[in-house]
C-alpha cells in the first residue's frame, strides 16, 4: 500500500511540474468520455467561463489519471439525490478512509466562478475543501438535481451531453448505513470509470 501511494505521489509531481498555462486552451468541441462500469457518460466544457478547471480535467484525463478511480461519494438521500462525486486518486487502491481527502502533491486549481452558469441537472463542478475556494484538484461531481446554495461557490466547468442515465444509476447505488460509514454517503458498490479519454464532439463515436 506504502509503494502504490508513493508511486502516486511520484505521478501527481510529474504532472504539477506541467503548468497548465503551457497548453493550449480547451476547445469548444472537445469532450471527454468516462466508461464506466455502468456505461458512458460524456462531459462537454466551458472553456470560455473556466478555462483552467476545464484543462485541468483535460490534462488529466489524457495522463490515465481517472482510469480506475472510482464515484465514491453520493451527495443527498433519495428521494432528493443531489449529486455523485468522483476523481480521487485514493480510490483506486487506497483505504476506503482515505477516500475523497486526496493525496498531497495534487495541483490545486484556482476558483473560477461565473453568474452565468448554476448548478443544474447535468452540471460538472470541481470539489473542494470547505474553507478554501482555491483548493480544488482532481475530485469534481455531477449534479443529478438543480442545488442553487452551490451557485457561486464551486467552480462549473462542464455539463453531461450524454449519459445521464448513467449518472442516476449511480446516484441510487446503495450506501452504507450510517452506523458502518458516518456520513452515509459512500456507496457500497462503488461504480468505476473504466476508461476515460478526450476526443471531438464532431469525432464521437456511438
Amino acid at each position: 500500500m506504502k509503494h502504490c501511494s508513493l508511486l502516486w505521489v511520484v505521478f501527481l509531481v510529474l504532472i504539477s511540474t506541467c503548468s497548465l498555462s503551457c497548453k493550449k486552451p480547451v476547445s469548444k468541441d472537445t469532450v471527454a468520455v468516462l466508461e464506466t462500469s455502468y456505461g458512458r457518460i460524456v462531459i462537454e466544457f466551458y472553456p470560455d467561463q473556466a478555462p483552467k478547471s476545464a484543462l485541468n480535467f483535460v490534462t488529466l484525463t489524457e495522463a490515465g489519471f481517472f482510469d480506475g478511480t472510482k464515484f465514491h461519494r453520493i451527495v443527498g438521500k433519495a428521494p432528493k439525490l443531489v449529486a455523485i462525486q468522483g476523481g480521487d486518486p485514493n480510490t483506486v487502491s487506497g483505504d476506503p478512509s482515505t477516500w475523497g481527502h486526496g493525496q498531497p502533491g495534487q495541483k490545486t486549481v484556482p476558483a473560477e466562478f461565473s453568474k452565468a452558469l448554476k448548478h443544474v441537472r447535468g452540471t460538472v463542478s470541481m470539489a473542494r475543501k470547505d474553507n478554501d475556494v482555491n483548493s480544488a484538484t482532481s475530485q469534481f461531481f455531477i449534479c443529478v438535481a438543480p442545488e442553487t446554495q452551490w451557485d457561486g461557490k464551486y467552480s462549473i466547468f462542464g455539463h453531461v451531453v450524454e449519459g445521464m442515465n448513467v449518472v442516476d444509476a449511480i446516484a441510487r447505488a446503495p450506501v452504507w448505513p450510517p452506523n458502518v460509514e458516518p456520513s452515509g454517503e459512500r456507496p457500497m458498490d462503488p461504480v468505476a470509470i473504466k476508461h476515460a479519454y478526450i476526443t471531438k464532439r464532431s469525432e464521437l463515436k456511438d
